[in-house]
């Protein structure tokens, strides 16, 4: 790893996470990590390039199908892969099959950029994950491992106290808000040896006072009502939330901070 690199260009491959869901813009599109690293890296180096083939609800099978040809194909400095959870998500999972998929992810991508960057996805507390995190730390080990083979940096978001804090996820309790995508961005940003922003994104946030049993309970109705249960379904129909769905920046083009 450098310190204080000059990376040139970057491309993200991923879902939904990656895509930038819930770091709501005004005129309704997401942010996200990516792109909040990307301009960074843009106020840095002039002409700086940057795609983003994240596409929310993608399997690593789709990702590998869809997004890892064209990302290699780009040739540019960095690319970013973090793909597998949602598969570790559903009701049933062959592991064997996800951990081979990310395995020829990774090499088709590692030779085709300057810097391959993984990641361990960030978890929270909570009954409903609770029974997947076998599978979830089953896909890091893999991460890990294919990692030091391959010579990809890793950022350990899993083991962030800050990102398990219910505070910086949204209402859908699957995806970060606006503070967590940042958080996630100065964590891959310090992993690619630039100087810190922020050296204490990792820290736990200030306790607040928890909300009442009344706030509580209705949250979990609205949350159920009107995310896990549309989960639930599109799970056992085979359908996806990113069906249809075009990237967002699927071309390899000079950066452009979006409107606000």
């Amino acid at each position: 790893m450098q310190t204080n690199p000059t990376h040139t260009s970057l491309v993200a491959v991923g879902d939904s996470f990656t895509e930038g869901m819930s770091d709501l813009l005004p005129d309704g599109s997401y942010r996200g990590w990516a792109d909040v690293l990307a301009g960074r890296m843009a106020a840095r180096t002039p002409g700086f390039r940057y795609a983003n083939l994240a596409v929310r609800g993608k399997l690593i099978q789709q990702i590998v199908e869809e997004q890892v040809d064209l990302a290699a194909a780009m040739r540019p400095d960095v690319i970013t892969l973090v793909g597998g959870l949602n598969d570790t998500l559903r009701p049933k999972c062959d592991m064997g099959r996800v951990r081979d998929l990310l395995t020829q992810a990774v090499e088709r991508l590692a030779p085709a950029c300057d810097q391959l960057v993984l990641m361990r996805s960030p978890g929270r507390q909570g009954p409903v994950l609770e029974r997947f995190r076998p599978r979830m730390e089953e896909l890091f080990a893999c991460v890990d491992e294919l990692a030091e083979r391959h010579g990809a940096l890793v950022v350990d978001l899993y083991g962030a106290p800050s990102l398990a804090d219910p505070r910086l996820w949204d209402v859908d309790r699957l995806h970060l808000t606006a503070e967590g995508h940042r958080r996630v961005a100065e964590a891959v940003w310090q992993t690619l040896g630039y100087e810190a922003e922020d050296t204490e994104w990792r820290s736990p946030l200030p306790p607040s006072a928890r909300p009442g049993w009344l706030a509580r309970r209705t949250a979990d109705v609205r949350f159920t009502r009107q995310h896990l249960l549309p989960w639930i379904a599109r799970r056992l129909t085979g359908r996806s939330s990113g069906d249809g769905r075009p990237a967002k920046r699927p071309e390899l083009l000079p950066y452009e901070e979006p409107a606000v």
